[in-house]
């Protein structure tokens, strides 16, 4: 006899507060704001209180999304962006130019999407070695750093929160900054978008391997957490296209006679807003049009994860990008670091 599944332990999972937050369900307890800077879209969600219905940890979550990182001048966009950002999260902990930092590089390295962590310890600008000899009279305007690349649980034996709490116990940091490859429940967000928050973080938690959680009552000191996400789950992919393919129906219902015009390689209806009728959507995909955006999503979930075929996906160029972001990453943390740093 076949044994059947229990789905019930199965969840759909995101690092991304962006993933959740509804911009129209502020509440008791969540307060937002947003800004754009050329081009680039800032969103502030601050939670309050520990039971709140983005089921979040309180703490300040700042997303900030941003188009093709490895054009130059995006990249010189978010970079600027990141670093104001970083330091008025200093000015909000009370971190002054004078506390030392541990900065720390989650991930594997031998595996490019969870290489973000690593790659990016790789450009820090490190100071510690320099306070430590005597002789040495250190410019004020470089602070006392320290990183740290702790590895991954399944090559090292170790969890990654005890290696690192045994560091921040010897070299007592002022805070720890650590950076982390993130997986998100959109396609839209892969590799275009950041999370930073004061709230520390579960490694693996988006890709259902969950580690200790590094925070402030972990660690004892505060914490700060840099992410973007890399990867996604094959039943996002699935889903979204599907949402698309509506779209794409829509778009070209409307745009009919103009569409003959230009090649359907250049139809861009991503940011179109119109949609097709319901009736249209249950023809087109007979119950399944019928379900909501969420509904399609759990459909997916549940057809692909019981039989290991919700797979985590990330994008072909992926190579390319994780060398950008980590140098913008590194950039951002050396100039938010040191008052001289000069890339």
């Amino acid at each position: 006899m076949k044994q059947e599944k229990d789905l019930k332990n199965y969840a759909i999972r995101t690092d991304l507060i962006v993933d959740v937050f509804d911009s129209q369900a502020e509440t008791d307890g969540i307060l937002t704001t947003q800004e754009e800077q050329d081009g680039i879209q800032i969103l502030e969600v601050t939670i309050t209180k520990e039971e709140n219905p983005l089921k979040k940890k309180k703490g300040k979550y700042i997303t900030i999304t941003y188009q093709d990182v490895t054009d130059k001048e995006n990249a010189k966009k978010l970079e600027k962006i990141l670093v104001k950002e970083l330091k008025k999260l200093y000015t909000n902990l009370q971190i002054t130019e004078q506390m030392k930092c541990l900065v720390v590089g989650l991930g594997n390295r031998a595996s490019t999407p969870d290489a973000l962590g690593p790659k990016t310890i790789e450009n820090i600008l490190v100071t510690r070695y320099l306070y430590e000899i005597e002789e040495i009279e250190v410019d004020a305007n470089y602070r006392n750093v320290a990183s740290f690349i702790p590895g991954v649980t399944g090559n090292t034996g170790i969890e990654s929160s005890d290696i690192i709490l045994g560091i921040v116990e010897k070299i007592q940091p002022d805070f720890v900054l650590i950076v982390d490859a993130l997986a998100s429940s959109s396609m839209d967000r892969v590799n275009k978008t950041i999370q930073i928050t004061d709230s520390g973080i579960h490694p693996g938690s988006g890709v259902y391997n969950d580690r200790k959680e590094l925070s402030l009552e972990t660690l004892h000191v505060p914490v700060i957490s840099i992410g973007i996400p890399t990867v996604i789950e094959a039943f996002v992919l699935v889903s979204d296209t599907i949402q698309y393919l509506l779209k794409h129906f829509s778009y070209n219902k409307e745009n009919y006679q103009k569409n003959k015009l230009i090649p359907v390689t250049l139809r861009n209806y991503q940011n179109y807003e119109g949609e097709l009728s319901h009736q249209e959507k249950t023809k087109l995909l007979g119950e399944v049009g019928n379900l909501s955006e969420e509904e399609v999503k759990e459909l997916i979930f549940e057809v692909l994860t019981p039989i290991g075929y919700n797979m985590m996906v990330t994008p072909k160029e992926i190579d390319f990008v994780i060398d950008k972001t980590s140098e913008v990453l590194a950039n951002a943390i050396n100039q938010s670091l040191h008052k001289n740093f000069d890339r």
